[in-house]
């Protein structure tokens, strides 16, 4: 702790999260100070702007924190605080307040005198109204209110022009009022999904910048013709409300690629919205009794989701199977005029809007567009988290890529990629997750698994020649899945039994014909996938694996020592049998 602390007198960031602290030290309280020794030279200290208290116990703060004006960084997420100081708004450089995941009924009144505030969390408390202070708040920009038990917004509000986010998701809002959204014509995203709302406001059209609006599972009864103003929005949910009509007005919102109107009262969907550009458009669990052709024209659709109507006009195996086959039968019903008028969508205007999606959801799909090379929107468009390019014909991974520090998933499985990509894959350090499964992938080095060592799922399925060098599974220590089916795998590799981690490991299609003892200890293991090889005896060690594996497939091996009928009975059964086998 002493070394924590002093590091901070120089650097002016603490981070104290994670340490079961019941209570904030006294030291931090009094600004590190006391705390230089021999070596250090007072005119280097640094005052504290950062401070991270996260995950651990603490129950109250001291007023003293009024002693930390320079603070500029609070964050004391996930503890168990009850009430805030009153100090709390002498803290006139803070920006940045996280005290979400808390025991809070309220945030006190001179939150206001924060004049610097930017961003606020609270969160996942109790809190069952914010403070009208909150409006002299006037850098205020983001502000997430989720999960509480707040039944009205304060009018205050309106002087925070600023606000570009706003999410009250799981709270007890019944109305929002129209001078709130007039003033917040900065907001880009508005959340404030699983409340009471009886309406959308008519002034939700002078958001003009509003980029997601997530309203689903309120009361909603109907869609204002104003939402014509949101010309900017690429993601709108309203499910799970008593809409009975969509205004045909919603038909101009031209960057519009999501479209959630599941579990309503939808006895018709109007012509005019089938000019819209979805790429996803959800009519589940309506009252819909048929489609307008002119819905066939809606070629950039990637998934119509119609389960739940009583559709009458359409055959069931139509409307549950593939996207691309119910547009192209609808087409078929319109006249050949209207039939010629389809746009066929290029590939650039694909790659265009799954871009405009991602601004939000931070997750950024390019599956299945023949793409012979990786586009340059996918690192010129921020800070992408997810991004699949499955399903095309990229044969190797440009060194732009290596920008996209933020990515945590990366999917490529089905392209064309010869070689590891090794040296792009190193500079991505957030990654937990690979797909790389049925590429033509050439031998992995023995050392190529070292630049990914956060790995939580690798697949590597249909790539027969990439395990040949023994590459180290050893370097995989938080790996949780591992994926090799059809690798031309003749045995395990030995350093797999070391992934304690280990969930789900699938070595199907192999040719295995045995299985190693210290399989036992993958204590962690629920699905085990040993189906299509050439197995005829499993150790009895296995049974050691019982009761956390729940799935054991054995399927396609010529088992000996083991009766079909106790097969069938399941992995507990086969499990408790090896057991019995094991000697005393």
């Amino acid at each position: 702790m002493d070394r924590l602390l002093k590091a901070a007198r120089a650097s002016g960031s603490l981070n104290l999260s994670n340490r079961s602290l019941r209570e904030v030290p006294d030291e931090v309280y009094r600004n590190l100070e006391g705390l230089c020794g021999g070596d250090d030279k007072w005119w280097e200290v640094v005052e504290l702007q950062k401070l991270i208290l996260a995950h651990n116990s603490i129950e109250s703060l001291k007023e003293d924190l009024r002693n930390l004006p320079f603070l500029v960084v609070l964050n004391l997420s996930h503890n168990c605080l009850s009430q805030l100081p009153a100090a709390i708004g002498e803290l006139p450089q803070l920006k940045l307040l996280d005290v979400s995941f808390n025991s809070l009924v309220q945030i006190p009144e001179e939150i206001g005198s924060a004049a610097s505030l930017v961003k606020l969390d609270c969160s996942n408390n109790r809190i069952t109204e914010l403070p009208s202070s909150l409006g002299r708040c006037l850098e205020l920009s983001d502000l997430k209110g989720s999960n509480n038990l707040i039944a009205s917004l304060p009018e205050d509000l309106a002087n925070c022009s600023k606000l570009s986010k706003l999410d009250m998701e799981g709270n007890k809002l019944t109305v929002i009022s129209e001078n709130l959204i007039l003033s917040w014509t900065m907001l880009t995203e508005f959340n404030a999904s699983k409340n009471l709302l009886n309406g959308i406001p008519v002034s939700i059209g002078d958001l003009s910048r509003l980029i997601r609006l997530d309203l689903h599972q309120n009361r909603i009864s109907a869609i204002p013709s104003s939402i014509i103003g949101c010309h900017s929005l690429t993601e709108l949910y309203l499910g799970n409300n008593n809409i009975s009509t969509v205004p045909v007005e919603i038909g101009a919102l031209s960057r519009l690629g999501t479209l959630d109107l599941h579990s309503n009262q939808l006895k018709d969907y109007p012509v005019e919205a089938c000019k819209l550009s979805l790429l996803v458009l959800d009519l589940s669990n309506n009252s819909l009794s048929g489609l307008p052709p002119e819905m066939g024209k809606m070629t950039t659709l990637r998934k119509l989701l119609l389960s739940g109507n009583p559709l009458r006009t359409l055959r069931s195996s139509l409307v549950s199977g593939p996207t691309p086959a119910l547009l192209k039968f609808l087409r078929s019903r319109l006249s050949e005029d209207e039939d010629s008028e389809a746009v066929t969508i290029t590939k650039e205007e694909v790659i265009a809007m799954a871009t405009r999606l991602s601004i939000t959801s931070k997750e950024l799909s390019m599956e299945g567009l023949g793409l012979t090379a990786v586009p340059s929107e996918v690192w010129e468009s921020g800070e992408v988290i997810k991004l699949n390019l499955s399903r095309n014909s990229i044969k190797e991974l440009p060194v732009e890529l290596s920008s996209c520090v933020s990515l945590q998933t990366l999917i490529l499985s089905k392209n064309q990629i010869k070689d590891w990509p090794g040296s792009i894959l190193k500079s991505l350090s957030s990654l937990s997750c690979l797909k790389l499964d049925n590429n033509p992938l050439g031998q992995i080095p023995s050392d190529g698994f070292e630049v990914v060592p956060k790995l939580h799922i690798l697949d590597l399925s249909g790539n027969t020649t990439s395990l040949l060098d023994g590459p180290a599974f050893s370097s995989l220590p938080h790996l949780q899945e591992l994926y090799l089916r059809r690798t031309r795998l003749n045995e395990v590799p030995s350093d797999i039994v070391g992934l304690r981690q280990l969930q789900i490991l699938d070595l199907s299609q192999n040719s295995l014909q045995s299985i190693p003892v210290g399989l036992k200890d993958l204590t962690s293991l629920r699905e085990l996938d040993l189906s299509d090889n050439n197995i005829s005896v499993l150790p009895p060690e296995l049974g050691l694996l019982e009761p956390s594996l729940q799935a054991l497939r054995l399927d396609g091996n010529p088992l000996r020592s083991i009766r079909r009928t106790l097969l069938d009975k399941g992995t507990k059964a086969v499990l408790n049998y090896l057991k019995d086998k094991l000697p005393e």
